[in-house]
């Protein structure tokens, strides 16, 4: 490692839970997720083997947990073979520093998330005044400065192509983020959607307390392009995916994630954009 990887001086532990929180649903036999706090991340691969991946690195001062729901999966000082992240809010790299340490595992993400990666530029503010409940309201306190990888992190393949994940391509899908990327595996058409939608409605306390599953767009307190969001939503909703794995909420599958996925597509502007907000420029829907 030439050079410290740092956090933003603003990271810190964020005080927020759900009843999901620590619990691990195997979605398919090589696919888990595992819920920290409010957020899942993803371990991709055959338990039986030591082959896998972890999508997305949880919540800050996460590192502990991560490591043990990994060794419960896999065995005792098992380790990824990398880290793949969605995207760099502070709720999926939060451990992603001392799990690097940890495992000493190469780090990729997509090209338009490097700065958030490097030290270079912060995230837009997070939008407290944005429609919606507690948990948008609690948004300022959310780390949104830069973290530091160095030289650990590297950009995705260009041709799609996922380090370590065979079969899975990165689809980029931004709106959230500038650099979303979600990740499709054609054979049996899983899908890890990142945040480009979610399976709660983020913004509100309850529902994320309860995890009441319903389809929603990216959580709206830090998603800035509303018209690219709704791209990406289209484009994977046109995948027709079997099972999709979300950043926040519980995996959903089959018919009921087909009709919700459509009713997303038809009715967005409805459904995940917020009335109000500063992101939000009605003109334009």
């Amino acid at each position: 490692m030439d050079k410290q990887m740092n956090y933003g001086s603003d990271y810190k532990f964020i005080p927020a839970t759900s009843i999901g929180s620590g619990m691990g649903i195997e979605v398919l036999p090589d696919l888990y997720c595992y819920t920290i706090q409010i957020v899942n991340i993803c371990l991709v691969g055959n338990p039986e083997t030591d082959d896998f991946v972890l999508v997305d690195a949880g919540m800050p001062e996460s590192a502990a947990e991560i490591i043990s729901a990994t060794e419960e999966r896999f065995g005792e000082n098992s380790h990824p073979k990398a880290i793949i992240l969605t995207h760099g809010h502070f709720d999926h790299v939060g451990a992603v520093i001392e799990l690097v340490k940890q495992w000493g595992v190469p780090v990729y993400a997509h090209q338009l998330e490097m700065p958030f990666l490097t030290g270079q530029k912060s995230y837009p503010d997070p939008d407290p005044t944005v429609e919606g409940g507690m948990v948008a309201k609690m948004s300022p306190i959310f780390p949104n400065e830069p973290i530091d990888l160095g030289n650990n992190v590297q950009t995705l393949p260009d041709d799609g192509t996922v380090p370590h994940m065979p079969g899975f391509k990165w689809i980029h899908t931004p709106g959230h983020s500038p650099g979303h990327v979600s990740l499709f595996r054609e054979k049996d058409r899983a899908l890890i959607a990142g945040d480009a939608f979610v399976t709660v409605k983020q913004e509100y306390l309850y529902k994320v307390l309860t995890q009441e599953q319903e389809i929603s767009g990216p959580p709206r307190y830090l998603t800035t392009d509303w018209e690219t969001a709704k791209e990406s939503v289209n484009k994977l909703e046109a995948l027709r995916p079997s099972v999709a794995v979300t950043g926040h909420g519980l995996p959903m599958s089959g018919e009921l994630l087909t009709s919700s996925l459509k009713k997303l597509v038809n009715e967005f502007d409805q459904i995940a954009v917020p009335d109000y907000g500063k992101y939000v420029d009605k003109n334009t829907h």
